[in-house]
């Protein structure tokens, strides 16, 4: 049969904690790839693909709502993330229409500051282990065997507090004395947010001629928890005031779109992709300490096809980035009366690598 781009979120970018470029905490939703497949073959009953994406991005460069604080790295005393999540996935196709997928993000996170380690020399803290597990199950809207053109896929999906949302570390110089102490790492490095979410999504393709064709991808996690009871030790290193001294549960969303050009074996994609946390939640409340924000990026992208493995990489490349003003920064917008908006870290550019194989 006829081959035809199907664009399909295998896991996607998650626990709407990847951690979505810096200090803006986006969690691995897995790796979005896009896929030729025969769509019958794809929808086969009772076939297994099994996939995993791993993605790394350094995150260094400060904003306040879109401006850089280039003084930051001038003065040396930016905070520097790495952050390296490994998503591994299995979804389970019932029939042409319906399938189910879980996904099992593993993270390793390391961050250097200045400001958490009193301030007198540069530390380190790191966290790794699993994330938050994401179960989710998938409808293509009109039959996959009869519609080769374009098709619409459903997703609902249940968020697990799998990961550590209390991970510590030691704080250096913070002691008695200067000595260390073991305290929570900061959110952005946390392995999960302690939250049961529910995520929707939705995936769709259409091809305007047998080689070129359009993709969009949709994701929303919504976190009903309004915060995690874990403190954030910020009251004790700043002048923030307690209304941030416990870590909220944000949502999280994510959108890609673009353009695929196959030939033979090969698919070449160039796309935009928006990733954030709002400020506001869609379910609950939205207070405590978050940092909130988005990233535009573009995204170009490469699959190679073989009998049944994919191999895929993208690099999204920061266009915009925004640390938008937050709950908590207006309330003490009120309580001091100033304007006060908190910063973040963001990388220019993140790597995404991985395979899919039908089992």
């Amino acid at each position: 049969m006829k081959k035809t781009l199907l664009v399909t979120c295998l896991v996607v970018f998650s626990y709407l904690q990847v951690k979505a470029q810096g200090c803006v905490a986006i969690r691995s939703t897995g790796g979005l790839c896009t896929m030729t497949a025969h769509p019958d073959s794809m929808a086969e009953a009772g076939s297994w693909v099994l996939a995993t994406n791993s993605r790394y991005f350094k995150s260094f460069r400060h904003f306040k709502g879109r401006e850089e604080q280039k003084e930051r790295l001038e003065l040396g005393t930016e905070v520097i993330n790495h952050q390296f999540a490994l998503d591994i996935s299995l979804t389970r196709h019932l029939n042409r229409f319906w399938s189910v997928m879980v996904d099992v993000p593993l993270l390793y996170n390391s961050r250097s500051s200045l400001y958490e380690h009193g301030r007198a020399e540069r530390g380190m803290m790191h966290s790794s282990g699993i994330g938050d597990v994401r179960l989710a199950a998938y409808r293509w809207l009109v039959d996959p065997a009869k519609h080769h053109k374009g098709n619409i896929q459903v997703g609902l999906g249940l968020k697990l507090p799998t990961g550590d949302y209390d991970y510590k570390d030691y704080w250096q110089n913070v002691g008695p004395n200067g000595t260390k102490e073991l305290r929570t790492v900061d959110q952005s490095i946390q392995l999960g947010d302690g939250g049961t979410g529910i995520s929707a999504e939705l995936n769709a393709f259409y091809s305007l001629t047998p080689g070129l064709g359009v993709y969009g991808n949709f994701y929303y996690l919504a976190n009903p928890r309004e915060q995690n009871g874990v403190r954030t030790y910020r009251e004790m290193v700043s002048l923030t005031l307690a209304n941030e001294s416990i870590m909220s549960v944000p949502d999280q969303y994510m959108g890609r779109a673009g353009l695929n050009y196959s030939y033979r074996s090969l698919i070449l994609s160039a796309g935009m992709r928006l990733e954030g946390i709002p400020v506001y939640d869609l379910i609950g409340g939205s207070g405590d300490f978050r940092r909130p924000g988005y990233i535009w990026s573009a995204e170009p992208g490469l699959t190679y096809q073989f009998k049944k493995v994919n191999l895929f990489a993208t690099v999204p490349v920061a266009l915009v980035r925004n640390r938008t003003q937050s709950v908590t920064d207006k309330e003490n917008s009120v309580i001091r009366q100033t304007f006060v908006q908190g910063d973040a870290a963001f990388s220019d550019y993140t790597v995404n690598v991985g395979f899919s194989v039908r089992l």
